[in-house]
């Protein structure tokens, strides 16, 4: 595929590190978002400025998509002026968190029209978009898998999940789950012992030593809890649109979702408080607001 031309749909926080990251391995791009600004950086750098998304499937076989929600998804590839309405276009990669429903909805439609659709939502923050660490889960057809593997390791670890359609979107909404939880179990536990004494960097650097240690005490408290400035990359609308999707999906299988459903109240609360753009690590000021104490070096 030397020398063709990408498509890229959605140059947000995460899409422009990894569209980015694309040009920089010497891909021609075809780019498109409804936020001129967002694709100032690649245009100066010769990337092609569709007027739609459309427009990107016109120029480009294969087009890569991040987005912020199911519909929009929904709506850039298969709706008016669409992905799907591109003359060239034969295959769509969803680097989105949307859904194993939302998914399989869509690559029913594509395949009506010969187009392929892998899933390939991908984990690590923007730091792991920006360096090419990101761990980036793939289902769908494998011959278009294979076929794509060399660009798609330009994003970080593959994990192929299988050929239908969402599993790797279950594998995301797994992931974040878990990601949520250990943010609002890990906040109640710190605000703990804050509030009985402790010092907050001794209680992290005892449940990192033990049974307790998770992705929030290891990361997210030394690094934007403890700083106060709860900014870790991760945008609380988006994780509790994440959790809402992925109960949502859970319940419509059969699987309860207990301790889901309080993580899932608990990211509503910070979303009102706080706002959608906050910091999900935001979750720990709810917690300390109750408690009347602050989880700080």
């Amino acid at each position: 595929m030397s020398g063709s031309v990408i498509g890229f749909v959605g140059i947000g926080r995460m899409g422009a590190h990894m569209a980015a990251r694309l040009h920089a391995a010497g891909h021609k791009l075809c780019v498109f978002d409804t936020n001129a600004a967002a694709v100032a950086e690649l245009q100066k750098n010769g990337a092609k400025i569709a007027a739609s998304a459309q427009e990107v499937g016109d120029h480009a076989e294969t087009v890569f998509i991040s987005l912020p929600t199911p519909d929009i998804v929904h709506s850039v590839v298969i709706g008016e002026k669409g992905i799907a309405r591109g003359s060239q276009v034969k295959t769509v990669i969803d680097l989105s968190t949307t859904g194993p429903g939302m998914a399989t909805r869509v690559s029913i439609a594509l395949k009506e029209k010969g187009i392929a659709w892998l899933d390939a939502p991908v984990s690590g923050g923007l730091a792991g978009a920006r360096d090419g660490k990101l761990a980036v889960m793939v289902s769908g057809p494998k011959a278009s898998f294979d076929l794509l593997e060399p660009i798609l390791l330009n994003f970080g670890k593959l994990f192929f999940v299988g050929e239908k359609a969402g599993l790797a979107q279950v594998a995301k909404l797994a992931n974040n789950l878990l990601a949520a939880s250990a943010m609002v179990i890990s906040s109640e536990a710190l605000v703990m012992g804050v509030k009985a004494g402790i010092d907050p960097k001794v209680l992290l650097d005892i449940i990192n030593a033990g049974s307790g240690r998770n992705s929030a005490t290891q990361d997210k408290f030394p690094r934007s809890v403890l700083t106060r400035t709860f900014d870790f990359g991760f945008a609380t609308g988006l994780s509790y649109k994440d959790v809402r999707l992925c109960i949502d999906e859970a319940e419509a299988m059969g699987v309860p979702m207990v301790a889901g459903a309080a993580v899932r109240q608990m990211l509503a609360v910070t979303n009102a408080k706080f706002g959608p753009n906050s910091d999900f690590t935001s979750i720990t000021r709810v917690v300390e607001e109750w408690a009347g104490v602050e989880v700080k070096g």
